[in-house]
C-alpha cells in the first residue's frame, strides 16, 4: 500500500493566495520527512477552492527541493493546454527527476477557463480524446505529428525522450481522473490507471474498478497488465486523539473553504450549475474517508484497499486550514498510521 497526500493550495477565508501556497509547500517537504509514498497538486483558475493554477510547474518546484518522494498532478486539466506542450514537460520532470514524476490528467469542467485559455467549449464537451491520445503518443513515441479535428500538424521529433530516463520505464506514468462511465472506458481501453475522486465512496471505486477491467478486456489488455495498474483513490485524512476532535476540526474549517471556493466557479456557457452544501458535504467525506484516530485511519485505508482493490492513496491534509495543524497532522500519518499498514 502506498499512502500520499493530495495538495490543493485551498484558500480558507481569511488567508492570502500565498500563505495557502505555503502551506502547500511545507506539507509536500514535510510529507518526505514523514515517509510518504506520494505528493499530487492539483490545478485550479481564478478560484480559492486551489490556488495552484499549474500543477506542472508547482511539481517542477518540489521535485528540486525532494530527493525520494514521488511528485504527480491530479489533475493537469487538458482542455486548457496543447498535449504537446504538457508532454515536452511531462518528459522533462521525468528525465530530470529520475522518474519521480506522475502526469495525472483530467477533462476539467465547462468554467471560464475555456474562455480564457481560447480553447472553448468544445475541447471539454469533446476534444479529451484526441487530446489524450496525442498526450500519450508524446511521451511513449520518438516523432510524431497530428491529422485531427482539433491539432493538425507535421511531424516533429520529441525532444527530450522521456524513455531515455536512467530509471527505463518508457516515460512517466499517466493517470486519467475517471468520475463517468465514459471517462472509466476512456482510460481503460487506453491501459491508463484512474484517479477516483474523494466524493465516492468505497462501494462506488469497486464498481469503477470493476468497468475498468471490463473494458480493459474488452480492449485486448493483457492480464498481467489489467492486475498491475495501479489505480489511485483520492480522499481525507484528518488524525486526532479522538475521532470526534478530527471530525470536529474538519467541520469548523472546511465548509467556509469549500463554500467561499465552489461558490467561485463560473460556467463558460452560462449554463446553471448547483453547488454542494458545504457542511453536509463535509460530513459525508470524513465518513467516508480516515478521519479519526491512527488506528482507526490505519484501518479504513486497509477496508478500502480490500474492498476496491486499490492500493494507492492521495489524502488531503490541509482541511484543518492551519500550517501548523496541516504539518502535525502529516507527521502523524507518517508515524502513526503508515507503521499499521506496513
Amino acid at each position: 500500500m502506498r499512502v500520499g497526500s493530495f495538495v490543493l493550495g485551498a484558500q480558507f477565508p481569511g488567508q492570502g493566495q500565498g500563505e495557502a501556497l505555503h502551506r502547500a509547500v511545507r506539507s509536500a517537504e514535510v510529507a518526505e520527512e514523514s515517509g510518504l509514498d506520494s505528493v499530487w497538486l492539483a490545478e485550479h483558475h481564478f478560484v480559492p477552492y486551489g490556488t495552484c493554477p499549474s500543477a506542472v510547474t508547482l511539481a517542477a518546484l518540489l521535485l528540486g527541493r525532494t530527493r525520494r518522494i514521488r511528485v504527480g498532478t491530479a489533475v493537469s486539466v487538458l482542455p486548457t493546454v496543447h498535449p504537446v506542450a504538457l508532454g515536452e514537460q511531462a518528459a522533462l520532470l521525468h528525465l530530470t527527476s529520475g522518474g519521480r514524476f506522475s502526469l495525472g490528467v483530467g477533462r476539467g469542467g465547462p468554467w471560464i477557463d475555456l474562455e480564457v485559455f481560447g480553447s472553448g467549449l468544445a475541447a471539454y464537451e469533446k476534444g479529451f480524446p484526441e487530446s489524450l491520445d496525442l498526450l500519450v503518443r508524446w511521451l511513449r513515441e520518438p516523432s510524431v505529428g497530428a491529422e485531427g479535428e482539433r491539432f493538425r500538424f507535421r511531424e516533429v521529433p520529441v525532444v527530450p525522450r522521456p524513455s531515455e530516463a536512467l530509471t527505463d520505464t518508457g516515460g512517466p506514468e499517466v493517470i486519467v481522473a475517471c468520475t463517468s462511465p465514459a471517462s472509466v472506458r476512456l482510460a481503460a481501453e487506453r491501459g491508463l490507471p484512474m484517479l477516483l475522486g474523494m466524493h465516492v465512496g468505497d462501494e462506488e471505486k469497486a464498481e469503477m474498478v470493476a468497468l475498468w477491467r471490463q473494458h480493459a478486456r474488452a480492449a485486448g489488455r493483457s492480464g498481467d497488465e489489467i492486475r498491475a495498474a495501479a489505480h489511485v483513490s483520492a480522499g481525507v485524512c484528518q488524525l486526532a486523539d479522538r475521532r470526534t476532535d478530527a471530525v470536529e476540526t474538519l467541520v469548523k474549517a472546511m465548509p467556509g473553504w469549500l463554500r467561499q471556493g465552489l461558490d467561485a466557479h463560473v460556467t463558460v456557457d452560462g449554463r446553471p450549475r448547483s453547488m454542494r452544501d458545504p457542511v453536509a458535504y463535509t460530513e459525508l467525506l470524513c465518513g467516508l474517508h480516515p478521519v479519526g484516530t491512527p488506528r482507526l485511519c490505519a484501518d479504513r485505508l486497509a477496508a478500502t484497499c480490500e474492498r476496491t482493490g486499490i492500493s494507492r492513496f492521495a489524502l488531503l491534509v490541509e482541511g484543518s486550514g492551519d500550517l501548523a495543524a496541516t504539518e502535525e497532522n502529516v507527521r502523524r500519518l507518517g508515524a502513526e498510521v503508515l507503521p499499521h499498514l506496513r
